[in-house]
């Protein structure tokens, strides 16, 4: 009779668990590329129309004082750690400088290690290499483009988390949210953490045809804050990308209501910066790049219906730091890592379950030398000012003489956050890129992360996605890099040629080891052209670059610059260069 009531009391814990288990909550976090404040309806946009995107503040929360950094990276690092990008050694977009320091844990890391299925489908943009691939940051699944934007919107490459370069067919931000979907409808009985970055409206200004059609004469009622420089043409390419995202948007909402998930998942929406041009962005100092309230503020929308209220406006200060502590929280799951966390468990402020204030803190921003602090009702902005943002979003009028005191204070805390930062310290040296690692033997250099000796120029001004236009032949092309495994290696030269150049004599090297070969094929495609709104000369073109099979080579372990250069040159230039692999060959 007692064995019959322990059975029958440990089916029904066994039950419980189980009930409790099933309905941990599932984790979906959609993240715009460039998108500011005022690019949406909700905000007042009186142009686009986003009614998926706006349906997530009807039916949950609105954090109407978010967050994030000036650029894409540190923000990225910022949701994936908890700590300040600086802290974990983001501090740019590009040339390795977007790499998360690999002793940081991220939120994937938390939910992996707690039985959840993880994936990231979209824009990564925190290192192209090993260990900081998303495969090695807690991310099971992944269909990623690796930089800062996609080479083409059409038929994008991606990466895969074995590191296969896979060829998509179709629209960039669909075919990630397709590759999301399908994720979602794999994992439906357990718990999943999925991540959408998508690619828009990041330039270059490519919109399908279709949505074109329904902007390329529409009126743009709102103008920015510097209506001299604002091109209404490209206003109107992010709104139709805008209102393309919004679609996409709409599909993953209609997939979870679908599959019967929609009450018990964690929907969240927000940008990555401020907006990439001057537009409408409501009476906001700023763009994308200025550490100011219209470079760092972003819309961010959560609908949980399990356990957050309808319609609710958080006006308390909140941050894309936040998220790691609060939907470990949220789902009962430890952290993963003992570093101290810069973000907040904000739990209470979106269930509305507050137990007295909420308590004010900092928020800090910085993007190339320049650095601001955000408290509930004041900013410190870059230029040592500080303004009321309750009435002076626009930051027109330093009050600092007026407030000594709280000037000064806000003053200290930045300098003091500044020296905690590891990039702003003496001796500081960015890693270089790792090679050789048996768990991920492929190793991809592209361009944008090397260094042109000589003045070799770039495709384009910003680094991403650029080639090294490569004529002369006394300059040379490295990486710095560290062999993590001597061995041999199978070595790739992505490359264009024309017929009248072929024949130049290039040389790998790498310390003592060097490998030689001649070009020998001609690759001369024209750059395609598929702009709506043609880019500046800052944006590079894209073309289709040939793979060269290089040879073999013996590499020691060590730390050094991998070369390319020239040895023979018969025509007018070398080749331009797109990447350079190296792939660890099995013993």
């Amino acid at each position: 009779m007692k064995l019959k009531r322990w059975t029958i009391l440990l089916l029904g814990w066994l039950g419980v668990t189980a009930s409790l288990r099933a309905e941990r909550p599932n984790v979906v976090i959609m993240i715009a590329d460039d998108a500011g404040w005022g690019d949406y309806s909700s905000s007042g946009n009186e142009s686009v129309r986003t009614p998926h995107i706006d349906s997530l503040a009807r039916d949950g929360v609105r954090l109407d004082r978010y967050f994030v950094q000036p650029a894409c990276a540190p923000t990225r690092a910022e949701l994936l750690t908890g700590r300040c990008a600086l802290r974990s050694g983001v501090g740019g977009v590009s040339g390795g400088n977007e790499r998360i320091d690999p002793a940081e844990k991220t939120i994937a890391d938390c939910f992996r290690s707690a039985g959840y299925a993880t994936g990231i489908f979209g824009k990564w943009h925190n290192g192209a290499q090993w260990p900081y691939v998303p495969a090695a940051r807690g991310f099971e699944e992944s269909r990623c483009f690796m930089h800062g934007q996609g080479e083409t919107y059409y038929d994008e490459v991606f990466e895969d988390e074995r590191g296969t370069q896979v060829k998509s067919r179709g629209y960039i931000d669909e075919v990630s949210t397709q590759n999301a979907i399908e994720f979602i409808r794999r994992h439906r009985d357990e718990p999943f953490f999925c991540v959408l970055p998508f690619a828009l409206p990041h330039k270059p200004w490519i919109v399908k045809p279709k949505d074109w059609a329904r902007w390329k004469d529409r009126k743009i009622p709102q103008d920015g804050n510097r209506p001299n420089q604002e091109d209404k043409d490209a206003t109107r390419a992010a709104m139709a990308m805008l209102e393309n995202q919004d679609a996409n948007v709409g599909c993953v909402l209609e997939a979870l209501d679908a599959l019967g998930l929609e009450e018990n998942t964690v929907v969240i929406y927000f940008s990555d910066n401020g907006p990439n041009e001057w537009r409408w962005n409501g009476a906001m100092k700023g763009i994308k790049g200025w550490a100011e309230e219209g470079g760092v503020r972003s819309i961010c929308h959560v609908r949980y219906p399990a356990a957050f209220p309808s319609g609710r406006t958080v006006e308390e200060i909140t941050s894309v730091l936040d998220w790691l502590p609060t939907l470990t929280a949220l789902a009962e799951i430890p952290r993963v890592g003992d570093r101290p966390l810069d973000g907040r468990n904000i739990l209470p402020l979106l269930t509305g379950e507050m137990e007295g204030p909420w308590p004010d803190r900092n928020l800090y921003c910085w993007w190339h030398g320049g650095a601001s602090v955000r408290t509930q009702h004041y900013r410190l902005g870059s230029d040592g000012g500080l303004y009321d943002m309750r009435g002076d979003p626009l930051q027109t009028t330093d009050i600092a003489a007026q407030e000594p005191e709280r000037a000064a204070g806000l003053k200290r805390a930045l300098e003091a956050w500044k020296s905690q930062m590891p990039l702003f310290q003496p001796g500081y040296e960015k890693p270089p890129f790792g090679v050789g690692y048996p768990e991920f033997p492929i190793t991809r250099l592209d361009a944008s992360e090397g260094i042109g000796r000589g003045g070799i120029p770039r495709s384009g001004a910003a680094p991403n996605n650029s080639w090294f236009d490569w004529e002369h032949p006394d300059r040379e092309i490295y990486w710095p890099v560290e062999v993590q495994t001597a061995g041999r290696y199978h070595v790739q030269i992505d490359y264009t040629c024309p017929e009248e150049d072929v024949g130049s004599l290039i040389e790998v090297s790498f310390k003592t080891c060097a490998l030689t070969n001649r070009l020998s094929v001609a690759h001369d495609p024209p750059c395609i052209d598929d702009d709506t709104v043609p880019r500046s000369r800052r944006i590079s073109g894209y073309k289709e670059f040939r793979e060269w099979d290089f040879g073999v080579m013996d590499l020691p372990a060590g730390r050094d610059a991998l070369r390319i250069r020239a040895l023979e040159v018969p025509g007018d230039s070398v080749m331009d260069v797109r990447r350079i692999t190296l792939t660890l060959m099995p013993r």
